[in-house]
């Protein structure tokens, strides 16, 4: 801060709150994402003082609840790369987090989560003391092991004099890769405390630069590249590849040149699919005859209790993070591996190929790529027969219903697909020729594709964004907090509810384990949900535009109108009653 500002107005000091907000603003945090409670009155406080002194402050968003905050900062951090802070309750607020911490750690997406504490004096020793029940019921041991496990740094503030510093050193942390989440934690009387402008310390941002990933080793480069020249079954599959755009391009870049098939194996972050060295989404079939397989920004290439690849195949990790430390366990073979900047290290690899590139090499690689082209107009044909079963009155296909929501959506637009069992749909019906606009949380935690919806919303205002959720994961979403928060920073987006009142994956599960089991035999999967639930209402509360659809024949003209509504700056619902369980 220039300190002539203070000297002019004669304040010769400011809070640590105070200094917090200036310094969020240094490290360049957009939006704070805000649930607030008892322990943010230092806080609340400042912003005002500074919007009455007419300086800058993150714009404040206002969410119902924490899943929102935690999820509008993930999808914010997916469209522009950058981690945005999210302002939670004590312990209370913090536990309602860490289903969103859990997904943006496992996505690998950044987020500068921040907690009070509960005050630690109770006589009026300090400003800030505790003046109400919960401070005393709001302390338990051990605070920051509610998010421990998702996050790649967490302090409390123990002094003001240092909460730039800790901002800076935090916001390194989380935007270093892999990126991810992190937490500080403050009290009510650290916030309070008074520090002259001298005595807190300014961190230049370029002093604190986060870590970047780089190339890899030329030696290992031109080694792997050697074993692609001699391949006859190569492969590469990625899940999170459409994070980067270097990556997604020189991914299909490699494809291409060498006649390698690119699947998307538990799809996360989306490739192109309009490259011809698309593949698909199950590699299964293909991985017991690979020779040399890349595993490219992936957690889950197959399921080794299903597939088997050859004892006598090559594999190469390429990651930023190849030993998925993260993971307790994580055994999938790999005899070289490549850690740093996947894009870089393709770029390395694909300047090794062209310069090593033998006529032999080529004329394989060609021969390769066309049968991709057959294998990608058969599965064309395959989804165009999947599409045509229209369904039924009170059962819509939801591979239908995917691919006439397709027909609106524009190439830019991105989808937050959490469908769980009718994701195949989504996938293949709908495509998606750009890189990262098809999205799906790495994370187990269900309820984030309405608040990362609405993060993007933030980010990129132009473009639709479309939550696709299955009635049972839609309950996880704290709806009626998506819509408040939709109707109250006019942030528009289309949620579409597949209602097949149910849990499908938990049907699903319990038939893999236990193929003719008693449960298969009564019908009985515990997996039945409210069946004559009316889920526009929740969004029409909020002023959004809602439509229930059951007829396979008004499906076209429902999509169309709630295109409409959204791009015309109204949120909009489609309840769609699918195929039932």
């Amino acid at each position: 801060m220039d300190t002539s500002v203070a000297q002019k107005t004669n304040v010769t000091d400011f809070s640590t709150a105070y200094y917090l907000l200036e310094g969020l603003n240094e490290i360049g945090i957009d939006y704070l994402f805000c649930n607030l409670g008892t322990d943010h009155a230092p806080i609340i406080e400042e912003m005002a003082f500074r919007r009455q002194r007419g300086e800058t402050l993150p714009k404040i968003v206002r969410c119902p609840h924490e899943n929102t905050a935690t999820h509008m900062a993930a999808g914010y951090a997916l469209v522009t790369g950058r981690g945005q802070g999210v302002l939670v309750h004590v312990d209370v607020g913090t536990a309602n987090s860490a289903n969103g911490l859990h997904n943006m750690y496992r996505s690998r997406l950044p987020v500068l989560l921040m907690a009070g504490k509960a005050p630690y004096t109770m006589h009026g020793e300090l400003v800030g003391t505790r003046d109400t029940h919960v401070h005393f019921v709001q302390e338990p041991f051990d605070q920051g092991a509610l998010v421990r496990p998702y996050t790649k740094w967490e302090w409390t503030l123990p002094s003001g004099v240092v909460v730039k510093e800790a901002l800076r050193r935090a916001s390194s942390i989380m935007q270093s890769e892999p990126r991810g989440p992190v937490y500080l934690m403050m009290q009510r009387e650290t916030l309070t405390e008074r520090w002259d402008v001298d005595q807190i310390h300014r961190y230049a941002g370029d002093r604190h630069s986060p870590l970047a990933g780089g190339g890899a080793d030329p030696a290992l480069i031109s080694a792997l590249a050697d074993r692609l020249l001699e391949a006859q079954n190569p492969i590469l599959i990625t899940g999170y590849g459409g994070t980067d755009l270097l990556a997604a391009q020189n991914i299909a870049e490699l494809g291409e040149f060498a006649g390698i098939p690119v699947f998307e194996a538990n799809s996360k972050n989306n490739v192109s699919y309009a490259s011809p060295s698309f593949a698909g989404f199950v590699p299964d079939d293909a991985i017991p005859a690979v020779d040399v397989g890349l595993l490219v920004d992936v957690e889950v290439p197959w399921f080794p209790a299903e597939v088997k690849p050859s004892e006598k195949s090559f594999w190469a990790h390429i990651d930023v993070d190849v030993l998925k430390l993260g993971s307790p366990m994580w055994t999938f073979p790999g005899n070289l591996r490549l850690q740093g900047h996947t894009g870089r290290i393709l770029d390395q690899l694909i300047r090794e190929l062209k310069d090593k590139a033998t006529p032999r090499f080529k004329a394989a690689a060609a021969a390769r790529l066309d049968k991709l082209r057959a294998m990608r107009a058969q599965h064309q044909a395959h989804a165009a027969k999947l599409a045509a079963d229209k369904g039924m009155p009170g059962a819509i296909n939801p591979h239908y219903f995917m691919a006439e929501l397709g027909k609106v959506l524009d190439d830019e637009d991105m989808i937050f697909n959490e469908a769980v069992t009718n994701t195949p749909a989504v996938l293949i019906q709908i495509p998606r020729p750009l890189p990262n606009t098809a999205f799906n949380t790495n994370g187990a935690g269900l309820g984030w594709s309405g608040g990362m919806a609405l993060g993007a919303k933030l980010a990129a205002p132009n473009r639709m964004m479309v939550q696709v959720a299955g009635d049972g994961s839609f309950y996880f979403n704290n709806p009626s907090s998506i819509f408040a928060v939709a109707q109250q920073y006019g942030a528009p987006i289309l949620s579409i509810v597949l209602d097949n009142a149910g849990w499908g994956a938990v049907k699903q599960s319990t038939l893999r384990v236990f193929p003719e089991g008693e449960a298969n035999t009564a019908n009985e999967f515990e997996s039945e949900l409210a069946p004559k639930v009316e889920f526009t209402k929740v969004a029409e509360a909020f002023g959004a535009y809602g439509e229930k659809v059951s007829d396979p024949a008004d499906v076209p003209a429902a999509i169309a109108r709630c295109a409409k509504a959204v791009r015309g700056g109204r949120a909009a619902l489609m309840h769609v009653r699918v195929t039932r369980l």
